[in-house]
């Protein structure tokens, strides 16, 4: 029987370079992922990305590394519940690099998350997921997340 590998998950810093190349990186293949379905991540727009997230002071990030790599990110908002009076963490995107995946890196992502948010007495964490993409679910399911009670539709407007 083998050992069974270290994934560390770290909490990112914004400020430091190495986490937001690692997190753009991770972002970059995200979006290039079908489940993403949007495309390589043009440098314009991590420019953005990067100097808008700077100026949110309730943005949070985790970062999942594996032998050295980062193998894994979640980028989270913290909202606040006014029915609990308390702070929530949104994620809001969660991401494995494809060829890291079905090794526990996700369920080690999110357990951290957790562990965050409770340390920081958060109300909740909430997310949304794809209909289609029932690997995610499931992944959230044995992490103990459901539907909302009652479901909720996750609607937008584009601007």
């Amino acid at each position: 029987m083998g050992m069974k590998e270290v994934i560390e998950v770290i909490v990112g810093d914004i400020c430091n370079e190495e986490h937001q190349q690692a997190m753009l990186s991770q972002l970059d293949l995200y979006m290039q992922d079908p489940m993403g379905g949007q495309g390589k991540l043009a440098d314009p727009l991590a420019s953005e990305i990067l100097s808008g997230l700077k100026e949110l002071p309730n943005f949070v990030f985790f970062l999942a590394k594996r032998k050295g790599e980062y193998v894994g990110l979640a980028n989270c908002f913290v909202n606040f519940s006014t029915f609990k009076a308390k702070r929530l963490l949104n994620i809001h995107d969660f991401s494995v690099s494809p060829h890291f995946r079905r090794n526990g890196i996700g369920e080690a992502l999110m357990q951290k998350i957790v562990d965050y948010s409770r340390e920081n007495s958060f109300a909740r964490v909430t997310l949304e997921v794809r209909d289609d993409n029932t690997k995610a679910q499931n992944l959230y399911k044995k992490m103990g997340f459901f539907d909302c009670n009652p479901p909720m539709y996750f609607w937008q407007k584009e601007l």
